[in-house]
């Protein structure tokens, strides 16, 4: 083609075709370029070729191809056609495979399907893929065929919603978080921890309405998957009470922490604090005052085989590593005042379970002092009741009993006190020593048929008195320093308040009342520093198993 008439055809197609690219580009920049970039292309082969009987069939050809690798350069964020257009678009018996354009479309909108609700998609999916009859689809869902109708209507008008957006996934998309790590503060049940968050995209679902509730497909957006990936996992967590229903959405029913740098070493340095003022006088008070000689504190701990005829050395050190943690923990009670309780913040689980999750996210890039104290390994303090006895039991790096304690504490606890108060009558079964042998709590000697002698291996309180002596001593040091303690924990509790949501406060709170009771943190602290001072000694290899065990009077 001569280049007279090349450039004739060339111009008269120059604004429709910048027309086309101006309404489906993102910018009026794009749309130049890309109208450009097809009248350039057009002009050059037509001044190649004689052969082009339609000019205009030729250069929308062009275009619509130009089109193509301008949505394939910018993906994700594809928005070039109307909704009024796109909505229409549900194949209806028409050869879309024809046009480029509808093609693309049609792509979208069947994405954009997997947005609507559970009911609504199959609702949508049975009507205009599988060219259901309403009344069938009524028929099989059980509802009435005005409902099927209507959802059809709200189906159309979300299509067109989400077709005339454009979705921007979060960061969890690109940079997903994993829980550091997770506790549990009351009842197991049946499941492990790993079984309530099973997955990277179970704990980000979480993650993802820790703060506010959101709908399945706020949700997906948020991790740029389709919601029908969402949806499976939200009614797991939602069963067991992880998360909570809300209106149209999910919100998390468990503590997410995401400390920051300054707020760990806020808490670090409160409780070394703390425990430097507590710690040092209750083992000096406990050596000093003799009470640890009072028979009615049992302990037959010892490296040494167990003797028919001899009793084992009282190991001092290793009787305070037990009664240390659980007199800060069970001590100063009468005065203590629970101003939340624990039915009004728990959640009862499907598994049996009937306790508060928390978890923490920490950031990637976080560094801490080479002094910062880490809970490794720790889990309590755990209690059991049976018979009228307390088993009461610490995990911690110290202790050599295996992993995953917690879920394994309620049976093997009920199965200690039975075979305790079973033992006080008659002698066990060779089968149940040999399981109380292999976990550390007693030794033996002997044989059961003439003269066999056991020695349990744990802290073990014969009655109340010594029981109500030794909290005592707690209680007095806690009053004593209860001022020093309220001011302690009065900044580090706000700070902490302050980055939790607004709907989970009271489930914290309920948590911080016990700031130097019953709290791992305090019991961690305070026999790290009564370590560092080398007023406790590490325990022996052969005393791990049985550390921090004590059966006591209920």
């Amino acid at each position: 083609m001569n280049r007279t008439d090349a450039q004739r055809i060339t111009e008269e197609y120059l604004k429709p075709v910048y027309g086309f690219a101006l309404k489906r580009c993102r910018t009026h920049e794009d749309a130049e370029d890309l109208a450009q970039e097809i009248v350039t292309r057009a002009f050059s082969i037509l001044l190649k070729r004689d052969d082009i009987d339609d000019p205009g069939k030729f250069i929308w050809a062009m275009a619509h191809n130009a089109l193509a690798n301008y949505y394939r350069d910018t993906q994700p964020a594809f928005t070039g056609i109307s909704a009024d257009e796109a909505a229409e678009l549900i194949p209806d018996g028409t050869d879309l495979e024809e046009d480029f354009l509808r093609r693309e479309a049609v792509s979208r909108l069947r994405s954009e399907i997997a947005y609507l609700s559970r009911l609504q998609r199959r609702i949508v999916i049975a009507y205009y893929f599988e060219n259901r009859k309403q009344a069938d689809i009524a028929r099989e869902l059980g509802i009435p065929v005005g409902t099927v109708k209507w959802h059809l209507f709200e189906a159309k008008k979300e299509l067109k919603r989400g077709m005339d957006m454009t979705r921007h996934p979060s960061d969890l998309k690109f940079n997903p978080i994993k829980f550091n790590s997770i506790g549990i503060n009351g009842s197991v049940g049946s499941k492990t921890t790993d079984g309530f968050f099973r997955s990277v995209m179970n704990q980000n679902i979480c993650y993802a309405v820790r703060n506010r509730a959101k709908t399945i497909s706020e949700i997906a957006d948020d991790l740029g998957v389709s919601p029908v990936y969402i949806e499976e996992e939200a009614d797991f967590l939602e069963e067991y009470g992880l998360l909570k229903k809300v209106g149209d959405g999910y919100i998390v029913n468990f503590l997410i922490s995401e400390p920051t740098r300054e707020l760990l070493l806020m808490q670090d340095a409160m409780y070394k604090k703390a425990a430097a003022l507590f710690a040092p006088e209750l083992y000096d008070e406990l050596i000093s005052s003799g009470i640890l000689d009072d028979d009615r504190i049992l302990c037959r701990q010892s490296g040494n085989p167990v003797s028919l005829t001899h009793e084992p050395r009282r190991d001092t050190n290793f009787i305070l590593w037990t009664l240390i943690p659980w007199i800060i923990a069970q001590s100063g009670e009468d005065t203590f005042e629970e101003k939340i309780s624990f039915d009004s913040v728990a959640t009862v689980r499907p598994d049996g379970g009937h306790n508060i999750f928390h978890t923490t996210v920490l950031p990637d890039d976080l560094t801490l002092p080479d002094d910062y104290v880490y809970m490794n390994g720790w889990c309590g303090p755990m209690r059991s009741r049976k018979h009228g006895l307390d088993l009461w039991q610490i995990d911690s790096e110290w202790s050599d009993r295996g992993e995953f304690r917690g879920q394994d504490f309620p049976g093997e606890a009920v199965r200690i006190l039975d075979l305790y108060n079973y033992e006080q009558d008659t002698l066990l079964t060779p089968g149940d020593y040999a399981w109380l042998c292999e976990k550390g709590y007693i030794k033996t000697c002997g044989d059961p048929d003439t003269q066999f002698k056991t020695a349990w291996q744990i802290v073990i309180l014969e009655d109340t008195d010594i029981k109500s002596r030794l909290l005592d001593i707690g209680s007095r040091l806690k009053e004593k320093h209860a001022a020093e303690f309220d001011a302690l924990k009065e900044p580090y509790m706000k700070a902490v308040l302050d980055t939790v949501p607004a709907h989970l406060r009271r489930m914290k709170e309920y948590e911080l009342q016990y700031t130097f009771h019953s709290d791992g943190w305090f019991l961690l602290h305070c026999i790290r520093a009564l370590l560092d001072s080398g007023r406790l000694k590490e325990p022996a290899e052969h005393q791990r198993k049985a550390l921090m065990t004590l059966i006591l009077p209920a």
